[in-house]
């Protein structure tokens, strides 16, 4: 029997980790974040003080990684660094590592071993589009800049990531451009992706949403 993809783009802040996480657990589905694999190749950019412009470095540290999803943790080289990844200096840098082109076909290749003989949800910004084209179910999930950058804001206050509500709508509208901007996997939302936009609807409004689309099309 076929393994069920569903496909989860969108920009930064528009909930797409938290409904994804969700629906996982209530369809028993494995999720994939794809962003994390790129913050985790961020994250050792920074520890081993290796310039934004090296990229043939920056791509030999994701060839010699090994990053895994367990119990919707990241572990890098066997650790987890679930919450290492998600500080602002990451943050800063996760958009022009993930415009590298080589290192993007190494991360493809492993998010597409990851959904070998699995029901996933994986999500990110080219899943619908490059990863997983003929996914079956295939979402793009938005919002506005002012709702992701107050999310995201929010977020940060519960984890005690320390950035001002400025600071984060900056980082995000620059994350939009350079996202929409790729040369290879550029946010883009597909034709047959179904378009949701959660700016005034709840994360459980947003679930049962796709929940009832994958159940209706089972």
């Amino acid at each position: 029997m076929e393994n069920k993809i569903v496909a989860i783009d969108g920009p930064a802040g528009s909930g797409k980790g938290t409904v994804a996480k969700i629906l996982a657990d209530k369809c028993g589905f494995v999720y994939i974040d794809t962003g994390a694999m790129y913050r985790a190749i961020a994250y050792l950019t920074l520890k081993n003080n290796i310039d934004l412009s090296d990229e043939d470095n920056i791509v030999k540290l994701a060839k010699e990684s090994k990053i895994e999803f367990i119990d919707n943790k990241l572990y890098l080289n066997n650790i987890d660094v679930s919450k290492e990844i998600r500080t602002m200096e990451v943050t800063k840098i996760v958009s022009p590592i993930s415009s590298i082109v080589c290192l993007r076909e190494i991360l493809v290749n492993m998010q597409r071993q990851m959904a070998e003989s699995k029901d996933v949800i994986m999500e990110g910004r080219d899943i619908t589009t490059v990863v997983f084209p003929n996914a079956k179910y295939k979402f793009y999930l938005d919002a506005t800049l002012d709702e992701r950058a107050k999310r995201r804001y929010k977020e940060n206050i519960s984890k005690g990531i320390d950035a001002t509500f400025e600071e984060i709508k900056i980082n995000i509208e620059k994350r939009d451009y350079n996202d929409t901007h790729k040369k290879v996997g550029a946010l883009t939302r597909t034709s047959d992706s179904i378009y949701i936009d959660s700016t005034n609807l709840t994360i459980d409004e947003v679930v049962e949403k796709i929940y009832k689309i994958i159940k209706e099309e089972a």
